[in-house]
């Protein structure tokens, strides 16, 4: 029976890229395609030798996974045609074939950045005690990717139940792969990881069933990854425009004659498992199979998901916590707050983990962590320095339930995470056509006002705040950012969190357990009518500061993705003078969003902005304070606005 599915299998998958391919020669198909027509016996030898509760990340390439893994051939015709009645509901397409009912997390169409992906579902599997492994699959091309070898090291020193499936089809798109890879045994780099590996004749689907077969069990019973380079080639181009000019046609004929298929059905006939007629049967009523699934999806290509019904599914519905704000409140600092909030947290989830670097015995670079670690000693997990990697991790840790916050040291370095974040975490709810949820926190401290330099002094929310999926806090005082986060880990949508690091030690009021912020509320502290003061992070909290005793009205945006029009609205309509502070360029920021709101509602108001100065931040502290939005200038933009002079 299982050799009758496999050549099965084999023939469906061939079947459905060579109709895929046909059909976009009649230009029935939009957008592109990457085929994987000789590499059946690849997809087939994996699937075939994994257990129900194995999940697998494929690549960009992923017809032939999905359809060993047992997705619905109709579907995936319906998605590459755009309907509702895809695997996605149409928003995946070619590239993003996700498939939870099959165990299937979906692709990524970022080389290599799938395996931190696997590798975050194998530690999950781990922190759920399933008896059960991941899979990350990739190319030769990805596994020079830094992300790769991250992942590589962060499963081994964590023991991961991770199986490393690179197909080297010895060519990434049109480079082959001994150009620009430094070593004919790719599979041997394994080794610098501690992580047993072995080579496979991927073109054999019984020889690629057996070694993932025997990788599967060393990897529950030795607790240990494992890697898997498959040898094998794609007799098609790298995508539906690719002209082959890259390869000799010598080359390929050699390939052809390794054909998985006819390999297999001679193995089969020679070894009298499957006579040639029955051979012959599975054949044929393959390709009738893959020919009706495409004329039923065909019929339906027109019923397409609405903009309204897309636009559901961006951010996942969530019961968010309602304001709540008790009188058992005490006095302390920004980093305390911060730390209270994380140990209130994890008592009360145990799917959260905190995720970084140095946050165990050292503190945190800043202190925030602090004893926690002792608080929580599995769940506060250290890391290689390896951003891509972990990030990665918390994506795929927080599509199977778990419920990561991961730190990362300064905000500069969220350049680094942006990939896991946007490409992934932000977008996998609607490329999934809501089948998955990533819902995780990124903690980070930003901004200058220490001396640390340009490449440590960073306030990146601009980079954000035009991504769909995601939400974005900059809280200015203890009793925000403890009721904040607190809010933030209920989301079902990834999170970034920044923390000023010049505010970690100002002292205010702090909440109890019951004090909530939710996602999108601002806080307004009226203190008179002259000016409207909005901000957010340090540059509310210099403003203050800068006005203290002032005719002035505070207005904390807490949130900037998304952000709380209906204050902002509210408050320009009560105040016509307002003043904008922000620590960050005026272009494309924050003060530019909330003018945008007030103009577009019809409110005459005097607007000014105190924002930083379009350079990086100095290491002269001189320098640095003239390029923020410092005391001195919010004040004289407070006296421009309020008509009146103090000398």
């Amino acid at each position: 029976m299982k050799h009758i599915i496999m050549l099965e299998k084999m023939y469906l998958s061939r079947f459905f890229e060579s109709k895929l391919q046909l059909e976009f020669t009649k230009g029935n198909l939009y957008g592109t395609t990457h085929l994987s027509i000789g590499q059946e016996a690849s997809h087939v030898g994996l699937c075939s030798a994994l257990e129900k509760g194995d999940w697998i990340v494929p690549t960009h390439r992923c017809h032939g996974f999905n359809i060993a893994y047992g997705s619905d051939i109709e579907a995936m015709f319906s998605e590459m045609l755009g309907s509702r009645h895809g695997l996605c509901k149409g928003l995946g397409g070619s590239m993003h074939m996700t498939d939870v009912s099959t165990y299937n997390l979906g692709s990524s169409a970022v080389v290599g950045s799938g395996v931190p992906i696997a590798g975050g579902a194998a530690f999950a599997l781990k922190r759920q005690k399933k008896d059960n492994i991941a899979v990350a699959i990739f190319g030769d091309g990805a596994s020079s990717r830094g992300s790769v070898h991250e992942m590589m090291n962060l499963s081994s020193v964590w023991k991961l139940p991770l199986l490393f499936f690179m197909e080297n089809n010895h060519y990434g798109m049109s480079a082959s792969s001994d150009r620009m890879i430094a070593t004919d045994s790719i599979h041997s780099r394994a080794e610098g990881y501690r992580i047993p590996h072995m080579r496979v004749d991927g073109n054999d689907v019984e020889a690629v069933y057996k070694a993932v077969e025997t990788a599967r069990k060393e990897i529950l019973e030795k607790n240990t990854p494992f890697f898997i380079e498959v040898n094998t080639y794609r007799l098609c181009g790298h995508s539906k425009s690719d002209k082959l000019l890259y390869r000799t046609r010598e080359e390929e004929k050699e390939w052809e004659n390794k054909d998985p298929i006819v390999r297999y059905e001679e193995y089969l006939i020679s070894n009298d498992i499957l006579s040639r007629e029955k051979c012959g049967y599975i054949k044929t009523k393959a390709e009738k199979d893959v020919d009706a699934a495409w004329e039923r999806a065909w019929s339906k290509r027109e019923d397409v998901l609405s903009l309204e019904e897309a636009e559901c599914l961006v951010i996942p519905k969530s019961d968010g916590p309602s304001f709540s704000k008790g009188k058992g409140t005490h006095t302390g600092s920004y980093r305390s707050a911060i730390r209270e909030a994380l140990s209130e947290i994890m008592e009360k989830d145990e799917r959260v983990t905190l995720i970084g670097e140095d946050i165990g015995v050292y503190g945190g670079c800043f202190g925030v962590t602090g004893d926690l670690y002792k608080e929580f000693p599995h769940r506060v997990i250290e890391t290689p320095v390896s951003e891509e990697g972990f990030s990665g991790l918390a994506v795929g840790a927080s599509m199977l339930g778990e419920r990561p916050i991961i730190e990362i040291m300064y905000a500069d370095f969220m350049t680094l995470v942006s990939d896991a974040v946007i490409n992934h975490g932000a977008k996998t709810y609607f490329m999934s056509g809501g089948q998955l949820k990533c819902p995780f926190v990124v903690r980070t401290a930003m901004g200058g006002g220490t001396g640390h330099g340009a490449q440590h002094t960073a306030c990146p929310e601009s980079m954000f705040l035009n991504v769909p999926g995601i939400k974005v806090c900059a809280p200015s005082t203890p009793w925000s950012a403890k009721a904040l986060l607190k809010a933030a880990i209920k989301e079902e949508c990834p999170v970034i969190f920044f923390e000023h690091k010049a505010l970690y030690s100002s002292e205010g009021e702090i909440g109890g357990e019951e004090d909530i912020l939710p996602l999108g509320k601002a806080l307004v502290d009226e203190r008179g009518r002259d000016v409207l003061v909005i901000g957010y992070s340090r540059g509310l909290y210099e403003a203050k500061k800068a006005l203290a005793g002032e005719s002035v009205t505070f207005l904390d945006l807490c949130t900037l993705k998304p952000l709380d029009e209906d204050a902002v609205i509210e408050w320009a309509e009560r105040i016509n003078k307002i003043l904008i502070v922000e620590n960050v360029p005026l272009q494309s920021s924050v003060a530019e969003s909330v003018i945008r709101i007030i103009m577009e509602k019809g409110i005459k108001a005097e607007i000014k902005t105190v924002s930083a100065l379009d350079l990086p931040l100095a290491f002269s502290k001189k320098l640095e304070n003239a390029t923020l939005p410092n005391r001195d200038r919010i004040r004289e933009a407070y006296d421009r606005l309020a008509g009146e002079r103090h000398d």
